[in-house]
């Protein structure tokens, strides 16, 4: 199971609420924010700015089982949405949905790849690891949810690759893209390097490289050249 986090959040009055009212509440450092779901209203929140950008910052965080806390109210949730600010590390609102414990969620993890150091289509034919995927979809109770899954490609050779059919899920974990006769996808491959343009060779000096006309000559060089012929007819 995911490592828990504890959301510390105020609620904020129905009367407060609106793009001005959101503003300020940016300004003085806040996050505004909404939980929903689980069969109960939705209700408006307001967090620490500081707070929460640093457990944004932390991977788990983000397919994790929450406990919100409302003054002495506690619910449990998971994080649906984050909307930042285009320009300045800003948040400026986050949408959580409550869990209920016998309920099935569905989740994006994040995949984790080991072995990639071994791989004979590294280290011995010089490929590149390709990430066809960086998450991935799961279905679970949520004290099922894990933190992430992982995947090793210690074996994977030059062209190959591994599928959703090759990711161990653990107990209770059911992947949502194989359900019910899904697609499935590659998640992880080894690829070619990429090669490089070679640049065009100049032929050597005097000769012309092939698909290329001759340099015309200068005018000075021209003149000499008729001179030339002109001199060696009045001698003939």
């Amino acid at each position: 199971m995911a490592e828990q986090f504890e959301v510390s959040a105020e609620l904020r009055n129905t009367t407060e609420t609106g793009s001005a009212a959101a503003r300020r509440l940016r300004r003085a450092g806040r996050v505004p924010g909404v939980i929903y779901g689980a069969g109960k209203p939705a209700a408006h929140i307001v967090m620490g700015h500081d707070d929460m950008r640093h457990k944004l910052a932390v991977e788990s965080f983000h397919s994790a089982i929450i406990a919100v806390k409302t003054g002495r109210h506690t619910d449990s949730a998971v994080l649906r949405g984050v909307q930042m600010h285009p320009h300045r590390n800003q948040i400026l609102h986050i949408d959580f949905q409550r869990v209920r414990a016998s309920e099935a969620i569905h989740m994006k993890v994040p995949l984790h790849v080991i072995g990639g150091d071994t791989a004979p289509g590294i280290k011995i034919d010089g490929g590149i690891l390709s990430h066809l995927m960086t998450e991935i979809d799961v279905t679970c109770l949520p004290r099922d949810l894990p933190e992430y899954l992982e995947i090793d490609v210690s074996q994977l050779g030059l062209n190959e690759s591994l599928h959703l059919s090759d990711l161990k899920a653990p107990p209770g974990v059911e992947l949502t893209g194989l359900a019910h006769g899904g697609e499935d996808l590659s998640i992880v491959a080894i690829v070619p390097p990429a090669k490089e343009i070679e640049e065009p060779v100049e032929g050597a000096e005097g000769e012309a490289v092939e698909g290329e006309e001759p340099a015309e000559p200068a005018a000075g060089e021209a003149g000499a050249a008729e001179g030339e012929g002109e001199a060696g007819r009045g001698e003939g």
